[in-house]
């Protein structure tokens, strides 16, 4: 398997996981000159930005720890323009991660904020 269809597979996952958990997904893969926001989903009135880290093991480090400082910083400026086209800026919004390794899912939300 590809890292592209491995990707996807834990996408596909996490879209799953989070539905089960009542949250309405908006978007996948939504791609701005910014960067990429792995799904975009509602929860309540509060809008979630995800991103999705798919691991084989823990060889490497936790999956969420992929995502760096300059990560975080793409998915902000790209959640800000969602909202800006969305004309949502006066909604709660939260940045989430979601790892899966083999047979877990680990849901972190509130992974980090936009004062980062």
């Amino acid at each position: 398997m590809n890292r592209r269809s491995f990707g996807a597979e834990g996408e596909q996952a996490a879209r799953a996981y989070l539905t089960a958990k009542g949250a309405k997904v908006l978007e996948m893969n939504y791609r701005r000159p910014t960067g990429e926001i792995d799904i975009i989903a509602r929860q309540g009135k509060a809008i979630l930005f995800v991103e999705v880290k798919r691991r084989s093991s823990l060889r490497y480090g936790r999956p969420a720890e992929a995502v760096t400082p300059a990560k975080r910083a793409h998915i902000l400026n790209t959640a800000r323009l969602y909202l800006l086209e969305q004309a949502l800026e006066d909604v709660p919004v939260r940045f989430d991660v979601v790892e899966i390794l083999p047979g877990q899912i680990n849901h972190i939300e509130a992974a980090f904020t936009a004062d980062e």
